[in-house]
């Protein structure tokens, strides 16, 4: 499978684009919960609809010439085939990676970013339905497209049943948002899903979002111009200072986090304010080592000031294919690949080693 020397290439966060066609995925009576899409021409926007609300994140299907244009004008390069993103042609994708120089992607949802519904019964099968259209994903994709599964936090014990049927079919994580409704990321009444994720050898997939309602509206006031940085990025660094400084690391010691399309910039200050925090002389000088954390860098990222906090083992990167915000750009594999501040000993554990390790990937 390796296509850069004896070294497989991870992409640590890619993405699905969600179409009407994931929710073929609903069988029987759970497809009176099937999310309705609609579109905005004006604004160039598409909404997914539920219970007449709109509900998690949906991206504007772009041309490739729009991506083209919106590339030039931000200076990263977003253009990846429709087909591709919302994985209609599996082949496409595969054959783009290879463009890329990227072994293995693995993939994170763009729905749910936020709440999706306010019902256990409709959560349980949204989830149901996406993680079976990401297991004939898997199944084409020859190994090389593994997958972070998502599950209803409404419903633990369901959660754990859709962990091992992802596990059987190609996952390697499981998402989880910092914050679920008024549940914290380390709350005890995520534990089962925690110990299962141990047994199945799966990491937790914190990647930026916010299942707050609360937080949501608090961090979206009208006069704020920082777009998701305050209700998605800020939850994801407070969930990770939280997670290094309670309890679950050491009640679960092999269970991996990766904290995912944050950026790096922030570890020295959280895990300083942790050191301070601790109230003990003995608290890990690398927490993010002691306790299996991994964070996803950017290509802007000051790779210096991040690794001598972080250290070389916990860090890892990805393009954040298919979306097109702040944290997106499609070639960040090669332009890391030539980055002149980290030696080939680090580049190849972030691109390399420490992914594998974050997810389990042989």
């Amino acid at each position: 499978m390796a296509r850069n020397g004896h070294r497989l290439v991870v992409d640590a966060d890619a993405h699905v684009l969600e179409t009407e066609r994931t929710w073929d995925y609903l069988e029987g009576s759970d497809r009176k919960f099937r999310p309705a899409l609609f579109g905005s021409p004006d604004m160039d926007m598409q909404y997914w609809v539920m219970d007449g609300k709109i509900r998690g994140a949906r991206f504007a299907t772009l041309s490739e010439q729009q991506l083209d244009a919106l590339s030039e004008k931000k200076g990263r390069r977003f253009t990846t085939p429709q087909a591709s993103r919302e994985v209609d042609d599996v082949d496409l994708r595969l054959a783009h990676l290879d463009e890329l120089g990227v072994d293995v992607q693995v993939m994170h949802n763009t729905m749910w970013i936020e709440r999706v519904t306010d019902r256990a019964d409709a959560e349980v099968a949204l989830c149901l339905a996406w993680n079976r259209w990401m297991a004939d994903v898997w199944k084409a994709g020859e190994g090389r497209l593994r997958w972070s599964c998502v599950i209803p936090a409404m419903a633990l014990d369901e959660a754990v049943q859709q962990m091992r049927f992802a596990r059987e079919h190609g996952a390697v994580a499981v998402c989880m948002r910092p914050f679920e409704g008024d549940r914290h990321l380390v709350d005890p009444y995520f534990y089962p899903v925690f110990e299962e994720a141990s047994a199945l050898d799966m990491a937790m997939g914190v990647h930026i979002a916010n299942a707050s309602t609360g937080l949501m509206a608090h961090f979206r006031p009208r006069y704020d111009k920082t777009g998701g940085f305050a209700p998605f990025r800020i939850p994801t660094v407070i969930a990770c200072l939280s997670l290094i400084m309670s309890e679950v690391p050491r009640v679960f010691p092999k269970l991996r986090w990766g904290f995912i399309e944050t950026s790096a910039q922030w570890i020295p200050w959280i895990v300083n304010e942790a050191r301070r925090r601790s109230g003990t002389a003995d608290y890990p000088d690398n927490p993010l080592k002691e306790y299996n954390v991994y964070v996803t860098a950017q290509c802007d990222d000051d790779f210096p000031y991040v690794l001598k906090y972080a250290g070389e083992d916990n860090i890892v990167i990805g393009t954040d294919y298919g979306h097109t915000d702040t944290s997106s750009e499609v070639d960040a594999i090669t332009r890391f690949k030539a980055e002149p501040t980290v030696d080939d000993a680090a580049r190849w554990k972030i691109l390399s080693d420490n992914p594998k390790a974050l997810y389990g990937i042989e």
